[in-house]
């Protein structure tokens, strides 16, 4: 995808605010100080976004529209395609503008495609590490605050899957709700009675017991908590014979040395905050032509 200059970004009301937040938090009302007592008013530039490493590319829609913010008229122009990887030295994006709007926005820009690559690029070293296997690597709900949407969108373009957005569009019944609620066929008959059409109910078991309750409780899915792949096999052959239908996910412990083992137990999701939470940052750079 190519733009000529700055792409009309349409974002929902917590991502424009996310911005207007971040930049307010780094201009506080003064503005950037060092680039006005330094360059001149009059002065333009342009720029390049490079890779400093072979990574995952997403977050532009975002960076796009801080330059945006904080200047409509300067040019952002998208070399590549979300989602594709990048080798070292190689361009994603140009730019053009006040060569002081370009400064003043040049760092939030970097935050959040360092940071949003970073999931992406991250997502795909565990996609790789399960090819193969059946299984789905998915985020969960341990997210940058205001960003989540955005790492779960990184998420997919690194070739993972979203597990819930939030607390709204899933029922999943863990281990405190089992203690509130009386026990795993209370909390899901409950949920049963309330929950819309369509909407699976999951309940997160730690132990075959637990597992064979959430089975005769009728859960959609059973998170198979904090278990090693034999003990993990051991439950996927229980489920498969009880209800074959049965979505099995298995969450804890997932690193980048055990997905493969965890994956090869026969579970269809394996979830882990190691995609957004623990994902490293990116090496991106801005250099001015």
């Amino acid at each position: 995808m190519t733009e000529d200059r700055q792409p009309k970004v349409t974002l929902d009301p917590l991502s424009r605010e996310l911005i207007r937040l971040a930049l307010r938090e780094d201009l506080a009302g003064y503005g950037d100080v060092t680039s006005a007592w330094t360059v001149s008013a009059d002065r333009r530039a342009s720029g390049r976004i490079v890779a400093r490493e072979d990574l995952i590319f997403s977050g532009a829609p975002l960076a796009a529209a801080v330059l945006a913010e904080v200047d409509p008229d300067a040019g952002f122009r998208l070399l590549v395609e979300e989602g594709s990887p990048l080798e070292r030295g190689q361009t994603a994006v140009t730019l053009e503008g006040s060569a002081r709007s370009l400064l003043s926005a040049e760092r939030t820009m970097l935050n959040l495609l360092t940071h949003l690559s970073g999931v992406a690029t991250q997502t795909k070293r565990f996609a790789e590490a399960v090819a193969g296997t059946g299984a789905l690597v998915v985020d969960t709900r341990k997210t940058t605050a205001g960003l989540r949407l955005w790492e779960k969108r990184a998420v997919r373009h690194g070739g993972g899957g979203n597990h819930r957005f939030g607390l709204f569009d899933q029922v999943l019944i863990k281990d405190n709700h089992l203690v509130a609620a009386g026990g795993v066929a209370a909390a899901v008959g409950r949920a049963r009675e309330q929950a819309p059409f369509g909407m699976r109910i999951e309940v997160e078991v730690e132990d075959e017991p637990g597992l064979r309750e959430a089975l005769a409780a009728g859960a959609d899915i059973v998170m198979l908590d904090n278990m090693g792949p034999e003990e993990l096999a051991v439950c996927v052959r229980i489920a498969r014979a009880a209800r074959p239908e049965v979505l099995l996910e298995a969450s804890g412990g997932v690193t980048l040395e055990t997905v493969r083992a965890i994956a090869e137990s026969g579970v269809d999701v394996v979830s882990t905050s190691a995609l957004t939470a623990g994902a490293p940052p990116v090496d991106l750079a801005l250099d001015f032509d």
